[in-house]
């Protein structure tokens, strides 16, 4: 791999989107972006769908065969709260990013320009204005009923100081094939949006740091049951969640599966953590997956990502 840059200095976010308000989680994202910059972030990381929120626990009025028209302008009002991937919220972000030299890793609910499907993806930006898309493969359960399938968009990697780095959305990271398809790409920086706050995913996320020997970024999501707007027709969905919908737990994960930071439960903050970038090869020299302890002539993985 190519030489990297000895540390990172990065910062974990952990908020609550004001929900379903682009404009307004759009403010917040661009007011803590410029408090990570001032605290010396180098690479800035937020959560799943922080535009415009996860609507967990709702279901749009979905059944089995049927739809209602209250659900049904639900659904509406959170399109109208997607954004674009090319769009003017994005631009801001593109601008933010090169005006605090900082790379960042966002995600978010895209609107698709031609079609009317909504897309659960993650954003990868680079200070001199790269931006590298990327689209949930498989949204989970009932969350398709709200986003598609990714038809394009899979696997991308953005260069940076600190070798390659790439991202799969929350429950991507269950999927064995996608995650080698990262690997395949040599990244040192394997970052994990995220809205999954159950105590296994804590077991999952140390087994990919050490299988991958990467530094695994969990960021994952808090909100409570009182930020949720009014809605046309979840009122009962929502009055029936935990105060606390998403605990979060975000932390970071070296490539030995040791904990750099801790883990951060029940509150809004900000992980910072300098990482030594030169754990990355040093923890290969036994165990590099898609190198030498890989067997091509027996497995191989071709990933259609045109």
């Amino acid at each position: 791999m190519e030489n990297l840059a000895n540390t990172c200095r990065i910062a974990v976010i952990q908020a609550a989107p004001v929900m379903f308000d682009k404009d307004k989680c759009l403010e917040k994202a661009l007011k803590l972006i410029e408090e990570c910059a001032e605290n010396g972030a180098e690479l800035i990381v937020f959560p799943e769908l922080f535009i415009p929120g996860y609507p967990y626990g709702m279901t749009y009025g979905f059944t089995v065969g049927s739809r209602n028209a209250r659900g049904r302008k639900d659904w509406k009002a959170y399109y109208d709260n997607s954004i674009l991937a090319r769009g003017r919220e994005m631009e801001q972000l593109v601008k933010a990013a090169a005006r605090h030299s900082a790379y960042l890793s966002i995600g978010y609910s895209e609107r698709d320009p031609v079609t009317a499907t909504l897309y659960n993806s993650n954003m990868m930006i680079s200070p001199d204005g790269n931006a590298l898309n990327h689209r949930k493969l498989k949204p989970t359960g009932s969350e398709r009923v709200i986003w598609g399938d990714a038809d394009k968009e899979f696997f991308p990697v953005l260069k940076t100081p600190w070798g390659p780095m790439g991202n799969l959305i929350c429950w991507e990271s269950y999927m064995p094939l996608a995650r080698v398809s990262l690997y395949q790409k040599g990244v040192s920086l394997y970052l994990s949006p995220n809205t999954n706050d159950n105590s296994e995913w804590q077991n999952t996320i140390r087994h990919i740091a050490i299988e991958g020997h990467c530094y695994f970024v969990n960021c994952d999501m808090y909100f409570t049951r009182d930020m949720y707007p009014a809605t046309e027709s979840a009122a009962g969905e929502i009055a029936a969640l935990p105060d606390i919908v998403c605990r979060g737990g975000s932390c970071i994960i070296d490539p030995y599966g040791h904990a750099v930071t801790e883990t951060l439960w029940d509150e809004e903050g900000i992980l910072y953590a300098d990482l030594d970038m030169q754990k990355v090869p040093e923890s290969r020299m036994e165990h590099d997956v898609c190198g030498h302890y890989a067997r091509p002539d027996v497995l191989s993985l071709h990933v259609r990502d045109e």
